[in-house]
């Protein structure tokens, strides 16, 4: 039995309305899907890049300060992340990471540790730079000038030990000016020289100029010329046994960016 006319008519009508509501649907879920709610594009390389760890950084003493505000601003850009700092001389860092010491990331105070490392840590960037001055007592007074008074035997001078950043760079600039010191003690990081200065248990020291500004009125920071001077440089590396290699990677990377400079600089290091 045929249909009317009229009914058939009204049906083709219906189905090529369906079809035609169906196509765009179709489409829609084959290559226009919406992201997620919440989500942006990139968003799953930004999850990675800033995935929340617990990260551990090896860094040199004459960081302590600035890397505690460092560390504070980033966690603070980047929450669930925790950073942990360890600071010590470069070379008891370095024999850390030898030993296998569970850490994610390193900065030392100078290029030659972190060289000595390469087969332990990814590419190093420098980020930033710093210079040395005669740390003498509260009011300076033997009224120490230069480094040719650091060789007048009355002075008791204490000096970081020559396997020590800092304790190279020193000797580096007293062999260049000739001068002869026979240092008290010789200390394993510069903080240590620093202390001994403010204790009042030497009369002068060899420190980063970062770390002098920190002592308030306890020293009197000496300035070294330039061309009797020597640069510290700070390189900073992930260490391939990390376990948060991402996380690592991403915290290197920042300070070298305008904000953890901005940081690093009002500190008083130089720009790398």
């Amino acid at each position: 039995m045929s249909l009317p006319l009229s009914l058939t008519r009204r049906r083709a009508a219906a189905a090529a309305l369906t079809a035609a509501l169906l196509v765009p649907l179709a489409a829609c879920g084959k290559g226009d899907e919406k992201p997620a709610a919440g989500s942006t594009p990139g968003s799953a390389s930004a999850s990675a890049e800033h995935k929340a760890a617990n990260l551990t950084v090896l860094a040199a003493s004459s960081l302590t300060d600035v890397f505690k505000t460092a560390g504070a601003a980033y966690e603070k850009a980047h929450p669930g992340t925790k950073i942990t700092f360890s600071f010590a001389g470069s070379q008891e860092l370095a024999a850390q990471v030898k030993q296998g010491a569970p850490a994610d990331a390193l900065v030392t105070a100078d290029t030659k540790t972190m060289d000595g490392l390469k087969a332990e840590t990814g590419d190093a960037t420098v980020i930033a730079k710093n210079r040395l001055v005669i740390a003498a007592g509260k009011g300076n007074p033997f009224k120490i000038d230069e480094l040719k008074d650091l060789a007048d035997t009355k002075i008791k001078v204490v000096l970081a030990a020559p396997e020590v950043p800092v304790g190279r760079y020193s000797k580096q600039i007293l062999d260049a000016q000739k001068v002869e010191v026979k240092p008290v003690s010789q200390e394993p990081n510069v903080r240590a020289v620093l202390s001994k200065v403010e204790l009042g248990e030497a009369d002068a020291g060899l420190v980063y100029k970062t770390d002098s500004a920190k002592s308030g009125d306890k020293v009197v920071a000496v300035d070294i010329p330039d061309d009797q001077n020597a640069v510290a440089s700070y390189p900073a590396a992930t260490l391939k046994q990390s376990k948060n290699a991402e996380a690592a990677a991403a915290f290197v990377a920042w300070l070298s960016t305008p904000e953890a400079q901005k940081i690093l600089q009002d500190a008083g290091f130089q720009k790398a």
